[in-house]
């Protein structure tokens, strides 16, 4: 039968994956360094996908495929955990496809005793759209990309006693540079957080001096691949999402200051200003210098 499934142009697709988290169906993987289809029954044409593509690798079009099969997809999805039950769930809500969304609900009440969620909190989360997010269920595949913005409430202290920790002031996930979407809500007009990698654990303030109430990106200018792909993210973050300010910490190391590197570099090719500050930490979690730049 001829029905609507995505198309993707390898000579345009760079292979940086922000499509794949945004594909709740599970269709799409990162093969040989570019985006597959991998189940053209999975995919259900909608285009999810296509507003995370940064290079316009992904197009809808019709031609024959196999048809898209619904209570097979939620099979799969069920072993993927709670988080990526809801936001596949979540997908065929927005876009209508009621018919689907009744066929997955469907699914999920007749094998019930097989579930490690309760049903109720998946259809609360489903109809409202601003309920705190589940912890994610890794069974069958840990959706470790999976966009989650965490509710103040669940930033509780976690320790041996309630008098000698630390609450996490850690608003989302994913964090690493490469996973993140820059158009995700909790980047918009924030105030934001470039950390090289060794720096949250060379500053024992970390949590409640640098990270409080700043949205969180992480990345290593040496070890790391794909720099390009990190400025045009750092791009999209200062022009699309319009982050107020950005603090960059990187390590006394010779090699890290390429991530502030980066950050100018970005700044100069966007098409609005944003202040910069630049934080030099020592190796023994002193600050060595802290300047606007």
């Amino acid at each position: 039968m001829k029905r609507d499934i995505i198309k993707i142009d390898e000579d345009k697709c760079t292979g940086c994956g922000d499509c794949v988290p945004n594909c709740h169906e599970g269709a799409l993987q990162i093969i040989d360094g570019k985006v597959r289809l991998v189940s053209e029954l999975m995919c259900d044409g909608l285009g999810a996908c296509i507003g995370h593509c940064p290079e316009g690798a992904i197009t809808i079009e019709r031609r024959e495929a196999e048809p898209y099969d619904e209570p097979k997809v939620m099979a799969e999805m069920i072993g993927k955990g709670f988080n990526t039950v809801v936001a596949h769930l979540r997908h065929l809500k927005e876009h209508n496809e009621t018919q689907f969304l009744k066929q997955g609900m469907g699914y999920l009440i007749q094998h019930e005793a097989k579930l490690s969620f309760k049903i109720q909190d998946v259809k609360d989360a489903v109809h409202q759209i601003d309920a705190p997010a589940k912890k994610a269920d890794c069974g069958g595949g840990c959706p470790g990309s999976q966009t989650i913005v965490f509710d103040a409430t669940t930033l509780r202290p976690m320790g041996r006693e309630e008098t000698d920790s630390v609450p996490s002031q850690l608003r989302q996930w994913p964090v690493q540079l490469h996973l993140i979407n820059p158009a995700a809500a909790y980047f918009q007009g924030s105030d934001l957080l470039v950390a090289s990698d060794c720096s949250a654990f060379s500053l024992g303030d970390f949590h409640s001096k640098w990270l409080k109430n700043r949205s969180l990106v992480i990345a290593c200018p040496k070890l790391d691949q794909g720099k390009e792909i990190y400025l045009k993210k750092l791009i999209d973050l200062i022009d699309q999402s319009k982050v107020n300010t950005i603090t960059v910490l990187i390590m006394e190391v010779p090699c890290c200051g390429g991530l502030l590197q980066l950050v100018q570099l970005a700044v100069q090719r966007s098409t609005r200003k944003v202040p910069v500050k630049a934080v030099t930490v020592g190796i023994k979690g002193n600050i060595l210098d802290e300047q606007w730049v």
